[in-house]
């Protein structure tokens, strides 16, 4: 194995489905650079989905927080809705990295 690969993070993005292409661009450019990268699954359409799957997909993302070394919220333009400050505040609760695109820190 290489070196590059020893160092491999596993780094979760969050922030807003709003934001979905600049979550794409953030998937490339970090795999590219070796690291596991996971999103949010953003190809249904929230009125889509009954109560349950829409519970379902927002677990699971919970747990590739839960998995990672760290998140990265894109936070585009300052914005960070209520279910990424939830996302921020539970990654803060298991003592997670948190990295910002924007550079601005959120205060829980």
């Amino acid at each position: 194995m290489s070196n590059k690969l020893e160092k491999t993070k596993i780094i979760t993005l969050c922030g807003s489905a709003k934001f979905k292409e600049d979550f794409v661009r953030e998937l490339k450019k970090l795999s590219l650079l070796g690291n596991i990268v996971l999103m949010p699954v953003f190809d249904f359409v929230e009125d889509e989905l009954d109560g349950a799957k829409s519970l379902l997909l927002k677990d699971l993302h919970l747990k590739r927080i839960e998995i990672a070394d760290e998140i990265l919220v894109i936070n585009k333009n300052g914005y960070i809705g209520k279910s990424t400050k939830k996302e921020i505040e539970y990654a803060t609760g298991l003592g997670k990295k948190i990295n910002y695109i924007e550079g601005q820190n959120f205060s829980i």
